[in-house]
């Protein structure tokens, strides 16, 4: 486990600064714009740090970790009302965890993961949130749909019961000026324009990380990724 430094108020705030003049620079409301905290490799402790600092809204990668962190919360703090989301990729034979605990789910790319999470969705819960995941640039090492298929694909996810698709996801390849990060990102509000011509009620584009989120907000991002600029530098364990 990752171990979390000092003063993550500071850091929230912080981010929550940028994220605001980001917007406004923009033109953009500050509520038009999400954080999501992405706490995987944290343990539990630092997200109930964050949570006292305000923050609602987690992301967690891996599914076994990411489950054991909402079942302690469940059982430990019931009362505290947190929204997770699972945005890593997500094996078949791990749906079920997936769906019987999580309120959303960021990284949709196949049609058989989708209707397993829609048939493993408990029916006491709401809907499942499901976005889908855009491999924006075309990298041979990224999962995601290519930006031609993925307005046909959510338009088949929505069909299934159980699941309400809110929009796209990406992780465009790493780029160091804004000039470069922001052609992937217009790219993605294209794609996401274009569902809402087809029909599609989609209201969520993730895309955005601790290095580029604010040209991802200046490109109509309304959910950003944030995870070592809020938690810290993260350890992977041994052979990473």
């Amino acid at each position: 486990m990752s171990v979390l430094l000092p003063g993550i108020e500071g850091r929230i705030r912080s981010i929550q600064e940028r994220m605001k003049a980001a917007c406004e620079r923009s033109s953009r409301g500050p509520g038009e714009v999400r954080l999501l905290a992405v706490s995987k490799t944290f343990p539990a402790s630092a997200v109930e740090e964050a949570a006292a600092a305000g923050l609602r809204a987690f992301g967690e990668n891996y599914a076994q970790e990411g489950c054991e962190k909402v079942d302690w919360f469940r059982e430990n703090r019931p009362g505290l009302k947190l929204e997770w989301h699972f945005i890593g990729p997500l094996q078949s034979n791990k749906t079920r965890m997936v769906a019987e605990r999580f309120d959303w789910v960021q990284s949709v790319n196949r049609m058989k993961i989708a209707r397993r999470l829609s048939e493993q969705r408990p029916q006491d819960l709401p809907d499942l949130n499901v976005l889908v995941e855009v491999n924006i640039d075309g990298e041979a090492s990224k999962s995601g749909l290519a930006p031609q298929e993925a307005v046909a694909f959510a338009l088949e996810a929505s069909k299934l019961p159980r699941l309400r698709v809110r929009g796209f996801m990406a992780i465009p390849a790493p780029a160091s000026d804004p000039a470069s990060q922001a052609g992937p990102f217009k790219a993605m509000r294209s794609l996401f324009l274009s569902a809402q011509e087809a029909g599609l009620p989609v209201d969520t584009l993730s895309m955005g990380m601790s290095g580029d989120f604010e040209e991802a907000i200046a490109c109509g991002s309304t959910m950003v990724r944030i995870g070592s600029a809020i938690f810290g530098p993260r350890d992977y364990g041994p052979g990473h």
